[in-house]
């Protein structure tokens, strides 16, 4: 599928608009499968037996050490996880982004970033979980007072460490060799007390077809990346405006921000889980609230929560969306914030006009048209 090609893209592509509806229609009845799917694993997983029963194995194994028994039935059970959810994440991440013209990728270069991802989630998982419950055999009572402080140091330790570990597993960065460009960049961001460790191109064409850029890290590790497939078509103004909105992130503190209220979710869905895993000791056959059996159970408690407080994230969320796109309009070129906004609604096939209930529920980002309609008010406000 063809994307236009004309570097004055002034309104809304009517054909690729379609196809956009079409695409996130596709995508929300993909996300509904997995939230259904995934919670149906859970539930059978428990209703089964089979969790009581994964450990009675490793224990007959000779898995005794409790150390040692967290981390073989994570690994197992996160490996069953990922093997049975395969499918269905193949459809949603190759096939069909290659349906609508998106992806780059071969199935070889997929597979290559499925395992990265897979063993990545072990190892940050697996220390994780440990904590967690060394945490409900010697605190069971106010284990998840502590495991929610334990997850916000490691959002933190995370947010540091992605741009310079992380990161580069799945993408090649090199620094901005447009001069003229990145000088530009460094005073939008000089304007906005904004210090970055340097500013890259991310090459995100090996993967994809859509255009992005951001500001990643916190503290020392902070650096803008503009993305390739951004940089071979945009302008210079509609990239100045679009990292203006991503620096407006930045200068209202909201990679701080969110830190602080994932911290708050964090400790919502561990008290909830806590609730969970006292009523399902006796539901379920567990020898007590640090039995490793309970795994599945606090990952259906958490993930209950998650869903519950979509919509309020969420909501929060494009607040601080709409507060990143007035600071924009404000130190950048309206007109061309309209254009960029337009052209990565036509090249990344994003939905203009989603319906209200899904914006409500899921989405983070206001409606395209929204943004549109916000930037031409400002520069008829100029004018």
């Amino acid at each position: 599928m063809s994307i236009p090609s004309s570097r004055e893209q002034h309104e809304l592509d009517p054909r690729r608009q379609a196809q956009a509806r079409e695409y996130a229609a596709r995508r929300r009845m993909l996300m509904l499968v997995d939230l259904l799917l995934s919670g149906a694993l859970m539930l059978a997983f428990l209703l089964s037996g089979w969790a009581v029963e994964l450990k009675a194995w490793l224990l007959a194994a000779g898995v005794r050490h409790p150390w040692a028994l967290v981390a073989a039935y994570v690994a197992i059970a996160y490996a069953g996880y990922a093997l049975l959810t395969l499918p269905l994440a193949w459809w949603r991440g190759f096939v069909l982004p290659h349906r609508y013209g998106l992806s780059a990728q071969s199935i070889r270069a997929w597979l290559v970033d499925e395992l990265k991802a897979f063993g990545l989630g072990m190892i940050i998982g697996v220390p994780v979980a440990e904590v967690v419950f060394w945490l409900l055999r010697t605190a069971p009572e106010t284990w998840w007072v502590w495991a929610a402080l334990f997850l916000s140091a490691v959002m933190v330790l995370l947010g540091h460490v992605a741009p310079v570990l992380i990161v580069p597993l799945f993408y090649t960065l090199t620094p901005l060799r447009d001069q003229e460009l990145c000088d530009r960049i460094r005073r939008l961001a000089a304007r906005a007390g904004v210090q970055v460790a340097d500013v890259y191109t991310i090459h995100l064409s090996r993967r994809t077809r859509a255009a992005n850029a951001l500001v990643m890290g916190l503290g020392r590790t902070k650096r803008i990346a503009l993305g390739d497939t951004l940089y071979a078509d945009f302008s210079a103004d509609e990239i100045e405006a679009i990292l203006a909105h991503e620096l407006g992130h930045q200068v209202h503190r909201d990679l701080e921000l969110g830190v602080v209220v994932q911290s708050i979710l964090a400790f919502g869905g561990m008290y909830v889980a806590h609730r969970f895993l006292w009523w399902g000791v006796d539901a379920f056959g567990l020898e007590g609230p640090g039995d490793v059996s309970a795994l599945p159970l606090l990952t259906l408690a958490f993930g209950l929560f998650s869903v519950v407080v979509l919509p309020l994230a969420n909501a929060y969320s494009r607040w601080r969306e709409r507060l990143a796109d007035r600071y924009a309009l404000e130190v950048s070129d309206p007109a061309a914030f309209a254009s960029a906004m337009i052209r990565l609604a036509n090249q990344n096939l994003a939905e203009a006009e989603p319906p209200r209930w899904a914006v409500w529920l899921l989405a983070t980002h206001p409606p395209v048209r929204e943004r549109v309609a916000l930037a031409r008010a400002y520069k008829e406000r100029a004018t």
